[in-house]
């Protein structure tokens, strides 16, 4: 059966859909955190068309513990992940063999209208884990997949893919970053799920590779610093046990990239935050386990298969002529950070490396969209640390590559709409984006939402916040908001403007979690600038 869904299907369509939103998302979760029962010949063949064959059980119980999870939305297709792993904090526990996967797409999530389905490897050398680029689907709806191996089904996840090459009508898009174990529940995820974005767009530390500490919130696993490849893989497969992370993977695409804390804290390039404590050998090796460990647990295509320390993930996303997002990274390509205002202002520093700030320039200036998205890990608009006269940066931030955000600032100039996507920072920190930030006077060139984080910092001192911030809010006039709760950020985006949303969550010591929305923001279209709304 085609994509296509017209008269009573629409109406079967949008039912459905209701019913996943309502009540699959605790199902989902709590599917992706224990074992998953075996289905019977009769429920593992529901919808198929086909009888279901009697299968050999020679693989251990339980191979979907990690969830399902889609990615990277095209109009006509999208990635499907999962991976088999029945023991997944000791570092699977599969066979040393390969295993068919089947995969089926439909139109409903009984999977009566299979629109697509195929097989895929889940090889050893990759975790076991599974990555489908389907292909051939209908434009801008929402699809239903699941995978089988050896008789035995995962749990039910929902996609959508993207807009028509031509059409320009809505998106809504979620912002998500930063999300410690260590330091609380993934609960703002579940408030995600409610709000039915049409995708996620993750700009960096999805897991942190510190050692477990006995007086967290809820203690990572291992004993250590994750460094060998199965250590990361354990890391991974605790995090996406987290029942809202689960359950919103499988309830929108996700569009993600990595920042530092997936390998190691604020390292650039192939230097360690500390080269005394780790060789330029053992961090190539620590790099790549890292990622192809990232590789392995995110829904993004072969494009990404990691070669030794190295990793393809900056990338153009396309919504119709609505949107085009370019995803950066800021890790593989950057010197060493400076350490001194004059080392900052250097013109030898490069955050993007030279091949992907041609990408991204070109990708600017030749893009169709009404509203070019660009997603950094990390901060554009400066933040100035010294209240009063002078200036004192994070040089972790583009604040430390001056000579190039200044560059990249003067492109934005001359390109439709520019809105840059930010995590890293644990705060929501919406800005202008100035030509010449030395110059408060100087042209707005474009909007900079950094979304808050997930759980890092957990619960956040208030007061100790606003005592540290609120005196620099003079030096920064370009802060248009700043707050330190935990959450995400939701875009609503149509052809007359962006409409922003702070969603934060009261508490992230608590598995669950009232949320509300703090704040709401407006860019319009023609006019460079966010306005509280």
């Amino acid at each position: 059966m085609s994509g296509n869904a017209s008269g009573n299907q629409s109406g079967i369509f949008q039912t459905d859909r209701r019913r996943f939103l309502a009540s699959g998302a605790a199902a989902l979760g709590a599917a992706a955190a224990a074992p998953l029962a075996v289905p019977t010949p009769a429920s593992a063949s529901a919808g198929t068309g086909r009888a279901a064959a009697p299968a050999a059980r020679s693989l251990p119980e339980g191979l979907f513990t990690l969830g399902v999870a889609s990615g990277d939305p095209l109009p006509d297709g999208v990635v499907l992940w999962t991976r088999l792993a029945p023991d997944p904090l000791n570092g699977g526990g599969m066979p040393n063999r390969s295993v068919e996967v089947e995969w089926e797409v439909a139109t409903d999530s009984r999977f009566r209208h299979v629109a697509r389905r195929g097989t895929a490897p889940a090889e050893p050398a990759f975790g076991h884990s599974v990555h489908a680029d389907v292909r051939g689907l209908a434009p801008h709806r929402d699809y239903y997949y699941r995978f089988r191996a050896e008789g035995r089904l995962s749990p039910v996840g929902r996609t959508r893919t993207a807009p028509a090459a031509h059409a320009e009508g809505r998106l809504r898009l979620a912002l998500a970053s930063c999300q410690n174990w260590q330091h609380g529940y993934f609960t703002a995820y579940a408030d995600m799920a409610e709000q039915d974005p049409d995708a996620v767009l993750f700009v960096g530390d999805y897991i942190y590779e510190s050692a477990a500490s006995a007086t967290a919130v809820r203690s990572h696993e291992g004993t250590g610093e994750p460094v060998s490849l199965e250590q990361y893989r354990n890391r991974y497969a605790q995090y996406r046990s987290d029942p809202d992370l689960a359950a919103m993977h499988a309830s929108a695409p996700w569009i993600v990239t990595f920042d530092d804390h997936e390998v190691d804290n604020d390292y650039a390039g192939q230097v360690p935050q500390d080269p005394d404590k780790q060789g330029q050998e053992a961090f190539a090796a620590r790099l790549t386990a890292a990622y192809q460990a990232y590789y392995e647990h995110m829904p993004v295509r072969a494009t990404a298969v990691p070669h030794g320390p190295h990793i393809k993930i900056y990338r153009t996303l396309d919504f119709g002529r609505l949107a085009r997002l370019q995803v950066l990274d800021t890790r593989q390509f950057r010197s060493d950070q400076a350490t001194t205002q004059e080392g900052a202002q250097s013109p030898l520093l490069t955050m993007l490396g030279a091949e992907q700030k041609r990408w991204l320039v070109e990708g600017l200036h030749r893009s169709p969209a009404r509203w070019n998205l660009i997603a950094s890990q990390i901060m554009l608009a400066e933040t100035d640390l010294l209240p009063g006269a002078g200036k004192r940066w994070y040089y972790d931030a583009w604040d430390g590559y001056q000579v190039e955000r200044n560059e990249l600032l003067g492109e934005l100039a001359s390109v439709r709409n520019p809105v840059v996507l930010t995590g890293d920072r644990h705060l929501t920190m919406v800005s202008d984006l100035k030509r010449d930030f030395a110059d408060p006077s100087s042209q707005v060139v474009g909007a900079e939402f950094v979304g808050t984080s997930i759980s890092s910092n957990g619960d956040q001192d208030q007061a100790a916040f606003h005592a540290q911030f609120d005196p620099l809010v003079p030096d920064n006039p370009h802060w248009k908001l700043i707050d330190a709760h935990r959450g995400y950020h939701l875009f609503d985006i149509d052809r007359h403007g962006v409409e922003a949303r702070v969603r934060i969550v009261d508490t992230v010591l608590q598995p669950a979690s009232a949320a509300h929305t703090l704040a709401s923001l407006r860019v319009t279209d023609g006019r460079p600038g966010v306005e509280l709304a």
